[in-house]
């Protein structure tokens, strides 16, 4: 109860800083009430992603990929893409709804694909370069590999990730992998990269800057996360 008292005083600390340098601000009230929009839009994600995959009652039946890209949306994309880029519009006076929504338009997929890589690197990267040991799977993650896999699964397969999928056992771990092996999500993976960073560089590319905003400031967002290993 303590910790939780705890994330309360660090919510409101973020109030107290805005308040403390930028009160004097033209776009103080914008930097609030964007805020506070994200702030809800993350705990809508959190709490969806909660009731979908408790750690404690394993049901994949509430998995699907739609799912799990309204869950990276609301809990990864609009805080850690929108929220940093939207700040610094404000700030530099470029607050036209249409500068805004192009900016939303890329960068929320751009998140989305982050969380997939991240759902990618916890089964398939390289403990030694991304720092920890993936665990996802006995973690029963609503994870972008597994319902990638639910998607593809043939009845048999299926009854193999029920029955595995979310338990803390490392052989039941492997006979999860071996199913994403066989249905080769590796490379499903490879080629869903190829196509949004593809998308995204049309979107980029079409990004109206008559106004002033610039469409470069998404393309360094892009280059330091396609490919990236860890």
């Amino acid at each position: 109860m303590i910790a939780i008292n705890d994330s309360f005083i660090l919510e409101t600390a973020i109030y107290i800083l805005l308040k403390k340098y930028f009160k004097k601000e033209s776009y103080y009230v914008d930097l609030i009430e964007l805020f506070h929009e994200v702030t809800f839009q993350t705990e809508l994600g959190q709490l969806l992603d909660l009731i979908t995959a408790p750690e404690d009652e394993v049901d994949l039946s509430k998995f699907s990929l739609q799912k799990h890209s309204y869950i990276v949306t609301y809990k990864t994309a609009f805080y850690s893409f929108y929220l940093p880029v939207a700040l610094a519009m404000y700030m530099t006076g470029i607050t036209d709804e249409a500068d805004l929504k192009q900016a939303k338009d890329v960068l929320l997929p751009l998140g989305e694909y982050f969380q997939v890589q991240d759902d990618y690197l916890d089964c398939y990267g390289d403990p030694k370069v991304i720092g920890k040991i993936g665990t996802d799977i006995q973690d029963n993650k609503c994870g972008w590999v597994i319902n990638k896999a639910l998607q593809k699964a043939s009845p048999a397969q299926r009854e193999i990730l029920d029955k595995n999928y979310g338990i803390k056992d490392a052989n039941a771990e492997k006979r999860v992998k071996d199913v994403f092996a066989e249905l080769n999500i590796e490379q499903d993976y490879h080629n869903y990269e190829e196509q949004i960073v593809a998308k995204l560089r049309q979107q980029i590319a079409a990004v109206d800057e008559s106004r002033g905003f610039k469409g470069e400031v998404l393309e360094v967002f892009l280059k330091k996360i396609y490919k990236r290993q860890k």
